[in-house]
């Protein structure tokens, strides 16, 4: 029989704030820059089936406290979990992860992501698929999954395709600002 997984319960990693018309999900994990975990994923697609079926909810805003939007998957307990024996537990947060990125990416309600500091892998899942993306001065945007041996998922060859030009360099907010607008 495998150990029994005990990654410490955090309180309120996901917070839910708001009024009627417009509700707010702030990633609220800002010492391990908001990374996602089963938990979260889990939180956030709850609420966000019933915003989209509240008919005083016009406006749903994505956003992470501390430095960074969300760095992505938690990979610290997704190996964890897979050195202790619990080889499903990385099979059902990649496939919890996906199912809310679709959730996100086909949501019938205006969604808006408010990018400020890192934003990579499972972050820019989150993210990149909502209707508007604000991005501050201080973003960073990555996708290091092929770093660790894996490949850029969460829909990465659909929008990585879309986006405005500096690939293969770490993008930040300022030549974004100036690629877009050399364009017009």
């Amino acid at each position: 029989m495998a150990p029994t997984l005990n990654f410490d319960r955090e309180q309120n990693q996901v917070l839910f704030t708001g009024n009627s018309c417009v509700k707010v999900v702030t990633l609220n994990r800002p010492q391990k820059l908001n990374s996602l975990n089963h938990e979260m994923i889990c939180q956030i697609k709850s609420n966000l089936e019933l915003y989209e079926n509240d008919p005083l909810v016009q406006l749903v805003i994505l956003k992470g406290n501390g430095k960074a939007f969300c760095a992505g998957g938690d990979v610290v307990s997704l190996i964890t979990s897979s050195l202790v024996g619990h080889w499903t537990y990385a099979a059902s947060f990649y496939k919890k992860e996906l199912i809310l990125d679709h959730l996100v990416a086909t949501y019938k309600k205006p969604t808006v992501s408010l990018i400020n500091g890192i934003v990579m892998g499972g972050g820019a899942g989150l993210s990149m698929p909502t209707r508007f993306r604000v991005v501050t001065e201080k973003a960073i945007f990555a996708m290091p999954e092929a770093s660790i041996g894996l490949f850029p998922d969460v829909g990465a060859s659909y929008f990585l395709s879309r986006l405005l030009g500096y690939f293969g360099k770490l993008l930040k907010s300022l030549p974004i600002y100036i690629c877009h607008f050399s364009l017009k």
